[in-house]
C-alpha cells in the first residue's frame, strides 16, 4: 500500500486558540495526530499549516511540514497546494487527517485509502459510523450519509436522511458519517476549480459540491469507532485522560 496523509493545521481556533499546539500528556496535539499517522501504511505523512510556531513545532519532533498560504477558504484548498508543492502524481491517493484528531486510529486510515486504491469509479472515499442515539438522528451537527447498493454517496446531511414518513425512527436505518476524507490526487487539482454549488452553500458541507458536480464519493463503516476529536476544553481533558490512562496500564 502506498499513499500520502496530509495534516491540515491552523493555528486559530474560535474555541481553543492554538489548538495544534496544546500539551497532551506531554507532547503537543499535532505530534500525537503525526505519531498516530506514521502507524499506518502510508508512505509520507506531512502537516500543512499556515503558522510558523506550528511549522517549528513540527520540525522540532522531526516530522515533515508543507508551509502554505494564508489565504485558503478551505481545507481543500490548503490540500491542493501541499499536492502541488509535493509534485504527486494524478494517481496518487491523499487522505486528509484532522490536526485535532490525537486519538485517530491507524486501522480506519488505511480503511480509507484502501477503498480509493485500484479504484478507477471513484474520486474520493470517505467512513461511515452507525448512529446508535436518537437525539442524534436529528441532531444537526451530526452528518448523516446515505448510499446506493454500490457503497456510493446518494447524499449527505444534517436533516435526518432517510426520512421517516412513518414518524418511527429506527437506529439501523442511519449512518453518521466520519470526516476523514481520501482523494485521488488529481481530483484534488480538479476539486479547486469546481464552483461551490447551492447544496454545499445551504448545508455547509463541503463534500456535497462533489455529488452536485457529479462525481462518486466511496463510503465504508468504519471498522472501528473513530476516536474523540478535540473541539472544547472538555473534548481536550477526556483525551488527556485517555492517554494517559493509557500509559498507565502499559
Amino acid at each position: 500500500m502506498s499513499y500520502t496523509i496530509v495534516i491540515p493545521a491552523r493555528y486559530a481556533s474560535t474555541r481553543l486558540p492554538g489548538k495544534p499546539l496544546l500539551d497532551i500528556a506531554g507532547k503537543p496535539m499535532i505530534q500525537r495526530v503525526y505519531e498516530q499517522a506514521q502507524k499506518t501504511q502510508a508512505q509520507t505523512v506531512v502537516v500543512a499549516t499556515d503558522d510558523e510556531r506550528i511549522q517549528q513545532c513540527v520540525l522540532d519532533f522531526g516530522g515533515k511540514v508543507c508551509l502554505t498560504a494564508e489565504s485558503h477558504e478551505s481545507g481543500t484548498e490548503r490540500l491542493a497546494e501541499v499536492v502541488s508543492v509535493l509534485n504527486l502524481s494524478d494517481e496518487e491517493v491523499v487522505v486528509n487527517i484532522q490536526g485535532d484528531e490525537p486519538l485517530i486510529s491507524p486501522l480506519i486510515v488505511d480503511q480509507v485509502a484502501n477503498l480509493l486504491l485500484g479504484d478507477t469509479q471513484a474520486q474520493m472515499a470517505t467512513l461511515g459510523a452507525p448512529i446508535t442515539e436518537q437525539a442524534s438522528i436529528m441532531d444537526p451537527n451530526v452528518v448523516k450519509v446515505v448510499c446506493n447498493k454500490k457503497g456510493q454517496a446518494i447524499y449527505f446531511s444534517r436533516a435526518p436522511i432517510p426520512y421517516s414518513r412513518e414518524g418511527s425512527w429506527p437506529l439501523n436505518d442511519y449512518l453518521r458519517h466520519i470526516g476523514i476524507y481520501a482523494y485521488q490526487a488529481g481530483f484534488i487539482r480538479h476539486y479547486v476549480t469546481l464552483t461551490p454549488s447551492p447544496l454545499e452553500m445551504s448545508e455547509k458541507l463541503e463534500q456535497l459540491r462533489v455529488l452536485w458536480h457529479g462525481y462518486a464519493i466511496n463510503v465504508a463503516k468504519a471498522l472501528i469507532e473513530p476516536g474523540v476529536g478535540v473541539d472544547t476544553v472538555e473534548d481536550l481533558e477526556k483525551v488527556r485522560k485517555i492517554i494517559l490512562d493509557n500509559s498507565e496500564s502499559c
